[in-house]
């Protein structure tokens, strides 16, 4: 029987780029569920033709391998989990899920995870009611995305900056993570462990750094510092001071990595996925104008909101273990972002 895969989240900015990894170097079949709250519509991304629709479900490509369902996530865990035959309906037989990739998430820029907290740690109930599911329905393999948020804010900031190492989140020693949106992630690390440990289910935990790519949304920073730079605009705005650095990694490398880590790690443990390179904003300005071939005036923005001060990892651990680290470098990447913008100027 042909494999299906189950990516939640799978239109916003990693979820849709999963969905497409997957259909281009497989040949199994894909359902992905969103609510388009955040997300893009697929006909929009995918490069494959629209098919037949039955209710909020909707084909695509030429073999239907792949399905797209327009609901809340929480809704299709209940469906999945009230009716073994859930796919039956619409044609599909599926005994068992094989790799399941947790993306939906209620997240956004610095100005979502501040200026709207609460509506952030609806997170739980998401992630919650997963959990549950998968320890009920033993997918094959699950990636459970936690997020570089989860790690101590006492760790990140402009006097005590460290490269963060995947032993600095200790659950018997505790540290205050990133608003509710990085205790979330750090509560669903935990039930990543119990799943694994009291169930059973083979569990992959993330912890990507700032990841970019050419076509995320503007509320993040990356696209958007580039798209001001391709308008060529002077004053160029920053918000905050500007110094505060993050450890920017590209999408491709992401995923690549969450490759290698479904194949070796299965028991809820985490790891990091980044540069081990702290950049600052005014850095990634500069690179930009370079691009763009002008120097503007930086204008600081400090009432804007910037979280912590300084973010970036040790990938001593994952290169050890798994032998694996980045290959798109920053400059390249920040190179296909500035093109992508210029093409959508």
């Amino acid at each position: 029987m042909q494999k299906v895969h189950l990516v939640s989240g799978g239109c916003g900015f990693v979820g849709r780029n999963m969905v497409k990894r997957l259909f281009r170097k497989t040949q199994d079949r894909i359902v992905f569920i969103d609510d388009l709250s955040v997300g893009t519509h697929p006909s929009n991304w995918l490069d494959a033709p629209q098919g037949r629709s039955i209710g909020n479900a909707t084909f695509f490509g030429s073999d239907e391998r792949l399905l797209f369902i327009q609901d809340d996530f929480r809704n299709v865990l209940r469906g999945l989990h009230d009716a073994p035959g859930f796919f039956a309906p619409l044609g599909w037989e599926v005994d068992k899920l094989s790799d399941v990739f947790h993306f939906a998430a209620i997240v956004g820029g610095r100005a979502k995870i501040d200026g709207d907290p609460m509506m952030v740690a609806l997170d739980l109930s998401i992630d919650a009611e997963f959990f549950y599911w998968i320890c009920r329905h033993k997918p094959a393999r699950v990636l459970y995305p936690s997020s570089s948020a989860a790690y101590p804010i006492d760790l990140q900031t402009e006097s005590d900056a460290i490269a963060l190492s995947e032993k600095d989140i200790n659950f018997d020693r505790m540290g205050k993570p990133d608003m509710t949106y990085g205790w979330s992630k750090l509560t669903g690390e935990y039930l990543a462990q119990i799943s694994a440990q009291y169930y059973g289910v083979k569990v992959t935990c993330i912890r990507p750094f700032s990841g970019y790519g050419e076509d995320q949304d503007l509320s993040y920073p990356i696209p958007a510092i580039a798209a001001r730079a391709a308008r060529r605009e002077d004053p160029f705005e920053v918000w905050g001071s500007g110094n505060q650095g993050r450890d920017f990694v590209h999408i491709d490398d992401v995923l690549d990595c969450v490759e290698v880590a479904m194949d070796t790690i299965h028991d809820g443990s985490a790891i990091n996925i980044g540069m081990g390179r702290l950049s600052s904003f005014r850095e990634i300005i500069e690179i930009f104008c370079r691009l763009a071939g002008y120097q503007p005036t930086i204008k600081p923005l400090l009432d804007k909101p910037v979280g912590v001060h300084s973010r970036y990892c040790n990938m001593d651990y994952v290169k050890e273990k798994l032998g694996w680290e980045a290959k798109i470098s920053l400059e390249e990447g920040l190179r296909r972002v500035y093109n992508e913008a210029i093409k959508r100027l």
